[in-house]
């Protein structure tokens, strides 16, 4: 499902699981409150895929309606104002670590970068062994 709004997406939305079990193996460390801290890493790392979702399916519309840029400003403010609410309700009824929350959200930017990365380890895992290597993977192969 995710492959068909864009290819990218369930690259994206591996990074930011990964991060967030960084996050979590690092920052359960650190700090005094655990389970605090783990519901408001989880809380963020699900809004950080709820965002990566949101954004791909506007971007999709955007592009096969041309419905332009006013649609795609729309949805992003709407966005925004879904993760401060989610802020607040984390906040106010104490669900969570707000901090933990954000840098739970920042996985979303973190995965963003880690993609091409994450999107050559994935080529190579599912190239056949002997299967020659093709523009796809990097690397353009030779012609005779």
């Amino acid at each position: 499902m995710l492959r068909r709004l864009n290819k990218a997406l369930p690259e994206l939305v591996m990074g930011i699981i990964l991060y967030g079990i960084a996050a979590q193996s690092v920052g359960i460390w650190l700090t005094e409150q655990k389970a605090m801290y783990s519901a408001g890493l989880w809380l963020g790392i699900l809004l950080a895929v709820g965002m990566a979702i949101h954004m791909a399916v506007v971007i999709e519309d955007a592009v096969s309606a041309q419905s332009g840029r006013g649609k795609l400003i729309t949805m992003s403010l709407l966005r925004y104002f879904a993760v401060a609410a989610a802020f607040l309700v984390i906040s106010y009824f104490k669900l969570g670590n707000p901090i933990a929350a954000f840098v739970g959200v920042m996985g979303l930017k973190i995965a963003a970068y880690m993609q091409p990365l994450l999107h050559k380890v994935m080529i190579r895992f599912q190239r056949k062994e002997g299967e020659p290597e093709t523009f796809e993977s990097g690397k353009i192969e030779e012609q005779e």
